[in-house]
């Protein structure tokens, strides 16, 4: 069994730790092009360019199943994606966990990359599945290529940034950029002088991770653990800053 996943950068770790959690025998190959981030300033047509050349290079290793594992690049690429690339290969897109953060009401908060803030894609989402929820955009400026490059003080500032955005007394963050899932613990820590006691939170990874084994046509196929990186197609090793967060961590010592 062969799971690809792609994204801008490193916000793939948190899908690829998933998978792996579930099938430790998966080949996992991840394509990303760090070297473009950030794709959130980026128009649509270009956020689109780069994703199918991710999607290719990684396509080019027969996967099972191919995962979107950026929410910037399935709001504006996924129809594209799968246009291109099924029904031979099953293309599994990363959607923010509206629905189920907004099943029980209260105050939701959505942190999410600039471009997919207020993007028709998002607000359509808050529309169909918000509920009685009192639904609220945080945009996070600098938060995910801070998380791509390691770099602890932008980090801290991006968070606590979007933190005194987020309303008073907010019960449910939804993780909207996978980036964000490698710092889930930070962000509690930063929203919770002024949060809901019970706040929750809900990524996206875990979701992803079992829709993709889902897809695959036959998952009785074994794999053999090992993990190929690819930068814009070429080959490559796990950043540096793969080794700050526990996924990251996880993934090190598969086979290359």
């Amino acid at each position: 069994m062969k799971i690809a996943l792609m994204d801008s950068g490193i916000g793939l770790l948190a899908a690829a730790a998933a998978v792996r959690k579930l099938r430790p025998d998966a080949d996992l190959v991840l394509s990303s092009n760090p070297a473009s981030m950030p794709w959130g300033p980026r128009t649509p047509e270009k956020i689109t360019e780069l994703a199918l050349g991710c999607c290719r290079a990684a396509a080019a290793y027969e996967p099972d199943a191919l995962v979107i594992a950026c929410n910037t690049a399935s709001v504006h690429a996924l129809a594209t994606l799968r246009t291109e690339l099924e029904p031979g290969l099953p293309v599994i897109g990363t959607v923010p966990a509206i629905k189920p953060a907004a099943a029980l009401g209260g105050r939701v908060a959505i942190w999410a990359t600039p471009a997919t803030t207020g993007s028709a894609y998002q607000r359509g989402l808050i529309c169909d599945f918000g509920g009685t929820a009192e639904v609220t955009e945080v945009a996070c400026p600098g938060l995910a290529d801070a998380v791509e490059h390691g770099d602890d003080d932008a980090i801290t500032t991006a968070i606590a940034n979007a933190a005194a955005r987020t309303p008073v007394g907010t019960d449910t963050i939804v993780l909207g950029c996978t980036h964000y899932e490698l710092v889930e613990d930070r962000i509690r820590a930063a929203v919770a002088p002024t949060a809901s006691p019970a706040l929750t939170f809900h990524g996206s990874a875990d979701a992803v991770a079992a829709q993709a084994l889902r897809r695959i046509a036959d998952p009785t196929r074994i794999g053999t653990g090992t993990l190929t990186v690819l930068h814009a197609g070429v080959h490559a090793t796990l950043p540096e800053a793969a080794a700050l967060y526990p996924q990251g961590r996880s993934l090190a010592t598969l086979i290359p």
